[in-house]
């Protein structure tokens, strides 16, 4: 297959890797050619565009059989309005044309907007209180609609918080002391291990159907405090400090709690995780760390 890459990054590459090692003609896109020999050396051919300004994408090949848009965008709403909703906008009319046989999108399990502790499935509500998740759930939308309207042939994955290595937020936050528990510790922490999303993602460009939805994610939701017991244990460190929930900053960062089921993926992809608790990736994660400084 001939694979296009959106935001050849974090993600992106060791996506781009495996595929090249399964077989596949892999193409990674980024905004800057600043990448372009850490692409190079993981086999994919890198090509320089920018979703936001489709202009730039016109010159590039579009016969392309799977396409994956993983592209990332931090900060503002602004932000993601422009990159994710408007992104999205532009690579089906760039694509529409002459359509892959398959097209996943990794959106985000903050599409969820559940503060109860309750479970939720791809079925379940989605409104967020934060605008970002809020314009997520916007261009889930608007690929929908393509799939319905043109036979645009989208699937949507809805990731977890991903950890692995040199990321991981609580995890960082912990080995640097800067961390904090939230009031009892008990709200929900949903994950997934870098190395399974990528198993996800191939798992949906070779068994995803067009306009469904599939919950990216481990099979574990974890408590934060029990997160950090696990953790201190592991690497022999004290429990962070509890602070106060603050609900006003909450509302503002669209703090959630909820646990999200993989069971669908799971069972219509068949996807095996790697890492199916955050127990597994973690020990993994901490071995190469010990590792990396001996």
């Amino acid at each position: 297959m001939r694979v296009l890459i959106v935001g050849c990054g974090y993600v992106g590459v060791p996506l781009g890797a495996e595929l090249v090692r399964l077989g596949h003609d892999v193409f990674g896109l980024r905004r800057s050619p600043a990448a372009e020999s850490e692409l190079k050396a993981a086999g994919i051919q890198p090509l320089l565009g920018d979703v936001t300004r489709p202009e730039t994408l016109a010159a590039l090949p579009r016969d392309f059989d799977w396409v994956v848009n993983c592209v990332a965008a931090g900060g503002s709403a602004e932000n993601y309005r422009e990159i994710y909703l408007q992104g999205a906008r532009n690579l089906i009319e760039w694509l529409a044309p002459n359509p892959p046989k398959k097209f996943v999108y990794t959106s985000s399990t903050s599409v969820y907007g559940q503060n109860d502790g309750s479970q939720v499935k791809e079925s379940s509500p989605t409104e967020p209180p934060a605008e970002t998740s809020k314009i997520l759930v916007e261009t889930e939308k608007v690929l929908l609609a393509a799939v319905a309207e043109r036979k645009f042939p989208a699937v949507i994955l809805r990731v977890a918080g991903i950890y692995g290595p040199d990321r991981g937020h609580w995890f960082k936050q912990f080995m640097k002391d800067a961390a904090h528990i939230e009031g009892d510790g008990a709200r929900c922490l949903n994950m997934i291990h870098r190395d399974d999303l990528v198993g996800c993602i191939i798992a949906a460009l070779k068994s995803g159907r067009a306009g469904e939805i599939y919950n990216a994610v481990d099979d574990e939701p974890v408590s934060q405090l029990h997160f950090f017991q696990w953790l201190a244990q592991a690497v022999d460190k004290p429990l962070p400090p509890s602070e106060p929930e603050n609900p006003d900053e909450n509302r503002k960062r669209g703090v959630t709690n909820k646990r999200v089921s993989n069971r669908k993926l799971k069972m219509e992809l068949g996807h095996r995780f790697k890492y199916p608790t955050f127990r597994q990736g973690y020990s993994a994660e901490l071995l190469r760390l010990d590792r990396a400084t001996q």
